[in-house]
């Protein structure tokens, strides 16, 4: 990793040589990858710590890019070959509708988490959830994270291998 500078990660080349030829292949691999889009998937649901927030449901809204192979679907022509990104929505919805989770952070997670649980072919996702009107003078507020199926935390915060 590299360090904190002047308000931006800097690497040296020190640290760039101390990367292994299996994190840089893995990497490369990553970037091979097609993307699925999920786009506006709008919810409501229980999410904050105001008093009004854990009693009223308020728009969610949530975009993903999840990074897999489709190749064998697009030669085969066959859904079995294809990611299943309606039952990957479905999960993110129900989830969205019966959690109540007190923080963005902590709900963006969890929907990342979902993503690898329900779909093997799935490497990568980035996932954005967003409050919408959720500050004044904004039009919304929402998190990204990215992770990978190699760095994504189990349910019990252990790593996956």
């Amino acid at each position: 990793m590299g360090e904190w500078r002047s308000g931006e990660w800097r690497y040296s080349r020190q640290t760039a040589r101390r990367r292994s030829v299996a994190q840089i292949s893995l990497l490369w691999a990553y970037m091979e990858l097609d993307q699925i889009l999920i786009k506006d998937l709008s919810i409501r649901g229980i999410i904050g710590i105001n008093p009004d927030e854990r009693v009223n449901e308020q728009e969610i809204l949530v975009n993903a890019t999840l990074w897999a192979d489709t190749s064998p679907a697009a030669a085969s022509d066959d859904i079995v070959d294809a990611v299943n990104y309606r039952t990957v929505t479905k999960s993110l919805i129900a989830h969205i509708e019966k959690g109540k989770p007190l923080l963005v952070e902590r709900l963006v997670q969890e929907l990342v988490d979902i993503c690898f649980e329900m779909e093997s072919r799935i490497m990568q996702v980035e996932m954005t959830v967003e409050k919408p009107g959720a500050l004044r003078h904004s039009r919304s507020v929402g998190i990204t994270i990215r992770r990978l199926r190699d760095a994504a935390p189990t349910r019990e915060g252990q790593e996956t291998s």
